[in-house]
Parts: structure tokens; sequence; C-alpha cells
């Protein structure tokens, strides 16, 4: 599926493409939409930097310091360690509504766990707990902190669904989803 369309804002490209992405049957997105900021809500690359770091420090999912961020033409960059993915997700997600951001990098990286041997059993068992996968069709490898995940899903919305199972297990630092749509 193509998205094309010109939207006022980078809050608004990433909701159609998030709900195109859960459409049944949407096995891949090609992404043309072009964010054209309206006079009002462009700001200099300063300000947009100075609002970022001002909306990290007041959430309390974000650890204090762990994020940085860099503004190049509206586009954000965030780098940084963090302890978990939602800290990375949630980043992330307070930059987007930000006006004058036409874009977001997000290369926060996750402190890798010492404690992995278990992983790959531990996302297996959590997917398999959940009724949207059959426990012959998703399968997990992990080597150290990187989830491998591969097999088949009915939708988008599932495949989504277990990126963020792999990446809320305490280890994971990296996730490639390979898993197909069907």
């Amino acid at each position: 599926m193509t998205l094309s369309a010109r939207v006022d804002s980078y809050a608004e490209k990433h909701a159609a493409e998030t709900a195109v992405r859960r459409v049944k049957g949407v096995k891949a997105v090609a992404d043309e939409i072009e964010v054209r900021l309206p006079f009002e809500t462009k700001r200099s690359d300063g300000e947009i930097a100075a609002a970022a770091i001002e909306r990290l420090s007041w959430n309390v999912s974000v650890p204090k310091d762990s994020v940085k961020v860099t503004v190049a033409n509206g586009w954000v960059t965030l780098t940084g360690v963090v302890d978990w993915w939602f800290q990375k997700e949630a980043a992330e997600q307070d930059i987007r509504p930000l006006h004058g951001v036409i874009g977001v990098s997000n290369q926060a990286t996750i402190k890798p766990r010492v404690d992995t041997a278990s992983l790959s059993d531990d996302i297996t068992h959590a997917l398999h707990r959940s009724w949207f996968f059959d426990p012959e069709a998703v399968h997990v490898r992990a080597d150290g902190g990187k989830v491998v995940l591969s097999g088949t899903v009915h939708s988008s919305h599932e495949r989504q669904i277990a990126a963020e199972t792999a990446w809320s297990a305490p280890g994971a630092i990296d996730v490639e989803n390979d898993i197909a749509v069907i």
C-alpha cells in the first residue's frame, strides 16, 4: 500500500502510518507522506531542541540525562543509552508532537543486561500465552541480547505485538523482526 499526502505535522504522518499498518491484509507500506509545516508551527532547530529537552525532562519514563537530542532542519535525532525499550519509545513519543518537528530518528540504545541465557525461552513463553500466536507459527532465537523473530502471522498488528513482546523481555537489546504477514 502506498501512502501519499501532505500533512501539517510529523504526529499526523506517524498516526497515518500506524493506522495503515493495523489494517488486515496490509503487508507493506510505501510511505510518501510529506510533512509541510504551516507557518505558525515552524520553529528554529534551537527552539525544537530546547522544547525536546524540556519535554523529556518531564517524562518519568525517560531516565534523566539518558537521551541526547540533535536537531537539523526540523529532523530530530535521539541518541544515548536507556535500560529498557519502553524508555526508548517514550522518548520518541514525547518528541513526535512537538511543533516544528518533521521527523524523528531514534538511535538511542538499550544497555545490555548480563543474564540473557533464557531470553529466547522467556519470549517464546510470553508469545504463546497470548491468543494471537500459534506456537508453531512464531519462532524466537536469541544470542546474547539480540533477538531474531521469524515465522508467520496474519496481520501487521500481530507482527508488531510480537516485536513489542520481545522488546519487553529483560535482556533484549536488539530485536530483528523477520516475521512474515500472510
